[in-house]
């Protein structure tokens, strides 16, 4: 499956790479595979940012204001704004994971 460029990137290469990273993981079904596979790819403070922006979007969810998440993950509010708008669209990925989540928190 080929994965459309929502994401401004330089050059196919990078979509190309992306594709093949998220088509890897849609294959395993190892959670410590990947999150050591994360801990190969990306810097501590990458992480650190990749796990404020899945906190920034469950706490917008949650009611939280931006002004506060900024506070408490030390986050610009540009960031928190571009995730605001990204879980207020209706085709967004970022509720259809939150749905995921709950349905396993529902377990």
């Amino acid at each position: 499956m080929r994965i459309k460029n929502t994401v401004s990137l330089e050059n196919e290469k990078e979509v190309d790479s992306i594709a093949q990273i998220c088509s890897l993981l849609a294959e395993v079904d190892d959670e410590k595979l990947i999150y050591d596979f994360f801990e190969c790819l990306f810097t501590k403070s990458e992480l650190k940012d990749f796990a404020n922006r899945w906190h920034l979007v469950k706490e917008l969810r949650a009611g939280t204001t931006q002004r506060e998440i900024a506070k408490k993950y030390g986050m610009s509010l540009c960031n928190i704004t571009r995730g605001s708008r990204e879980l207020k669209k209706e085709d967004s990925a970022f509720k259809r994971m939150l749905a995921l989540l709950d349905a396993r928190e529902e377990k």
